[in-house]
């Protein structure tokens, strides 16, 4: 590990950053959803959506992208379903608030599912679905986001990394939590890899030629322009099955704006409204009550066993183990809990201008 990298512990993380959001003016009880959304992605090791993330919100909030009082109204209603806005408040708080009322119709009716719109970036999609898991329920969170996957045989990016995040409990230590973008790798990563100047793998991203770009410097400048491509999964064009990544995204897109007659595609890179930049997202969330179906302990011991079937078949040589989908995240976060949060020295450099700005001088982080 480079000696630029200092780690911190994720409690005193997490409430710098609760700190920093209250500081530009966000409640203390939304503020501590937000930094609870974002430590939990350092926790679980995604990097590229924690404490990173926190300057971009930071800068949004200063710019007035992004609305730091967050007013969720209810457009429609009914037992198992509604629609929400968001006002372009807080993503975090209103994905949050969207899947506790999807959690409290599925208790109730058995199946509870709302769209949003008119919201901003919410952090991992993972976190939403954890949350009905918690509950005893499979929890399913999308979105949309920036322009960042051209369709197949295209280079224009037209579709966001758009996750399609589902999850359900087991009767294990862990729950089986797939959290992922519809691409191969998402912006977070290409912006995590130019922090440390690291070459993007192979195959990953095209320019508007479809050529293949590894500097992650250069992605995130052609991506300001439009001109590069993140591949959606299954890569470039159809040998590989891109299409398959590129239909995923689309389900995202459709779920995530067709619903709430809300901002998709091209839109997402940025409205003016009163003369005021908005980046508008939206988002679905489905929340399955598994006791109306079955036994919840039925389901986790089945579950269970799918997740040690997996992992106990056959091996291809010279690999010591297979992985389950969120089996990993949790290891990660067995042992961050005693290292610390790993910070880099662009990260250093993000939290010394925030702590400076809005005068945190409790904190006292060995690289100030």
């Amino acid at each position: 590990m480079s000696e630029d990298i200092v780690y911190i512990d994720a409690p005193t993380l997490q409430d710098f950053m609760r700190d920093v959001f209250i500081g530009l003016g966000v409640s203390k009880d939304d503020a501590n959803i937000i930094a609870d959304v974002l430590i939990a992605s350092d926790l679980r090791g995604i990097d590229s959506h924690g404490i990173q993330r926190c300057k971009m919100y930071y800068d949004r909030i200063k710019e007035g992208i992004y609305e730091p009082n967050t007013k969720i109204d209810v457009i429609k209603e009914g037992p198992t379903t509604a629609l929400l806005d968001g006002n372009c408040g807080m993503g975090h708080v209103i994905a949050y608030k969207a899947m506790r009322m999807a959690i409290e119709k599925a208790r109730k009716y058995g199946l509870g599912a709302i769209a949003v719109r008119n919201s901003t970036h919410f952090g991992i999609a993972g976190y939403y679905s954890l949350m009905a898991i918690k509950e005893g329920m499979i929890g399913l969170a999308v979105t949309n986001a920036r322009p960042s996957i051209p369709p197949t045989f295209g280079s224009e990016p037209m579709l966001g990394t758009n996750p399609l995040t589902i999850g359900a409990p087991t009767d294990e230590q862990f729950p089986f939590l797939l959290d992922c973008a519809t691409s191969i790798i998402q912006r977070g990563k290409v912006e995590l890899n130019a922090r440390i100047n690291k070459p993007l793998p192979e195959n990953t991203v095209i320019d508007s030629n479809g050529e293949i770009l590894t500097d992650p410097n250069k992605v995130l400048e052609e991506m300001l322009e439009r001109k590069a491509s993140l591949l959606p999964l299954g890569g470039k064009g159809e040998d590989t099955a891109g299409y398959k990544g590129y239909g995923y995204a689309t389900i995202v897109e459709l779920l995530s704006a067709a619903l709430q007659d809300g901002i998709y595609l091209r839109d997402t890179l940025g409205i003016v409204e009163n003369g005021q930049k908005r980046l508008k997202v939206g988002h679905f969330f489905l929340a399955i009550n598994i006791e109306s179906f079955i036994g919840i302990n039925s389901f986790e011991k089945i579950a269970g066993n799918i997740m040690r079937d997996l992992r106990g078949s056959r091996r291809i040589p010279g690999e010591e183990r297979i992985y389950t989908a969120g089996e990993k995240e949790y290891i990660a976060e067995i042992n961050r809990k005693k290292t610390g949060i790993p910070l880099n020295k662009s990260l250093q450099d993000d939290i010394k201008k925030m702590q400076t700005e809005l005068n945190l001088n409790s904190y006292k982080f060995p690289f100030l």
